[in-house]
């Protein structure tokens, strides 16, 4: 009997260097399904076809990230163009069962579509709220009433819905109309191998008593300024020990980020240290005493499980962030919160942690012990497999569909 074979279509990041779609991908594997993922390339990850751990990767060319309406449109359509050529060229190689997208965009259901004719199922991987998102940077209007639509599309095409928490299900089930025997949360949680405490690397240190760390995108909408400005403001309004802000990843908002620093006077107090992955980020990360969430408060970060969240508190490091309904959900007591929504509010909750020892190591043994008993990926896997589990049977056999 042939295992069923998926196809995971992402397109804002490559394998392996997206975890959560990588750890996915890998889980399904082990379950016994054939599977192929749809990427986009990167300098870092620029072959165009490779096999990983049994799992074959096919990556296509991007043009540059759109910064306008335009060039939002232009990049889609040619993302969407690369993946159906691609979907097309494993449907005659070998054929598959299940399409498994993962928004942003909220256009990915259109590749699927034809296949759907098929007999194909579509499984809608819910990662990120596009409505949510231009409201809090444009406003509502005309492009917020066609994101919702298209959104709304995208839970009424797919057979099974995987949400990243449960305010996300809560959308799929009221907004998009999906029933709650196909809605399944998969939260974005690390497996335990892939965060671990190693001899931490004291480079960007420089001596410093405190490191503060930031590990993430680098976007408009992540909060580098507000965490720039916070810094700064923790500097100069307090006395007590100074501290060395590090912070870790790539992005577009990366330039203006920089000028920023410069800006505020931070050059000597402030390490970009890039996309670092592996031992190298290991090592970075367990030289962090403070991880800070700085993803302002609005109806887009609101409703988010950020990834920070559970990879800060996998290697039991203290979090300073602002009271985000997702993060008070996910930490409760275990982190210190910004007593107001602005870089003064976060300059207290950073303060707090920089000043107080022992705070840290409590604050820290909290959120280790919350993640050893409750962010656990074996417990993901499982849902995800239920999701599939869930999908509606078709004409080949599958050792998690058929044999039930």
């Amino acid at each position: 009997m042939k295992p069923a074979r998926c196809v995971i279509v992402v397109e804002n990041l490559p394998v392996p260097l997206d975890r959560h779609v990588w750890q996915q991908a890998l889980s399904l594997k082990d379950a016994g399904w054939d599977v192929s993922v749809i990427c986009p390339a990167t300098p870092l990850w620029p072959n165009k076809r490779e096999q990983l751990e049994g799992i074959d990767i096919y990556r296509h060319g991007l043009p540059l990230e759109g910064n306008s309406v335009v060039g939002h449109v232009a990049e889609y359509a040619m993302a969407l163009f690369h993946e159906f050529r691609l979907l097309l060229t494993i449907w005659n190689a070998k054929g598959f069962d299940v399409v498994h997208v993962c928004n942003p965009p909220d256009l990915l259901f259109l590749i699927a579509l034809p296949f759907k004719l098929r007999g194909v199922r579509l499984v809608f991987d819910h990662h990120d709220l596009a409505p949510e998102l231009f409201e809090a940077i444009h406003g509502r209007g005309l492009i917020h009433k066609l994101l919702l639509f298209l959104e709304r599309m995208s839970f009424r095409s797919a057979d099974v819905v995987l949400s990243s928490n449960r305010a996300f299900k809560k959308l799929a089930l009221n907004r998009g109309g999906v029933c709650e025997a196909r809605t399944f949360v998969v939260h974005t949680v690390p497996e335990v191998k892939h965060v671990r405490r190693v001899a931490p690397d004291r480079t960007a240190r420089a001596g410093a008593s405190v490191v503060i760390g930031y590990l993430g995108i680098i976007g408009r909408q992540d909060g580098l300024d507000h965490l720039l400005q916070a810094a700064r403001i923790a500097l100069d309004q307090h006395e007590g020990p100074g501290f060395r802000l590090v912070i870790v990843g790539d992005g577009p908002a990366l330039p203006e980020i920089k000028v920023l620093a410069q800006e505020l006077g931070l050059d000597d107090a402030v390490v970009f240290s890039g996309y670092l992955m592996g031992d190298e980020l290991a090592a970075q990360m367990s030289d962090f005493d403070i991880g800070v969430i700085p993803d302002p408060k609005n109806s887009f970060n609101d409703k988010l499980s950020m990834n920070k969240v559970f990879e800060y508190s996998a290697m039991g490091i203290p979090i300073a962030a602002y009271a985000l309904d997702g993060t008070v959900e996910m930490l409760g007591g275990t982190a210190i919160y910004a007593p107001t929504e602005d870089p003064e509010g976060l300059a207290v909750a950073m303060r707090a942690l920089v000043n107080d020892p022992e705070l840290r190591r409590a604050k820290g043994a909290a959120a280790k012990r919350l993640a050893d008993d409750k962010f656990r990926w074996e417990a993901e896997a499982a849902s995800l497999l239920a999701a599939y589990d869930r999908l509606p049977e078709r004409h080949l056999t599958s050792p998690t569909i058929d044999q039930r």
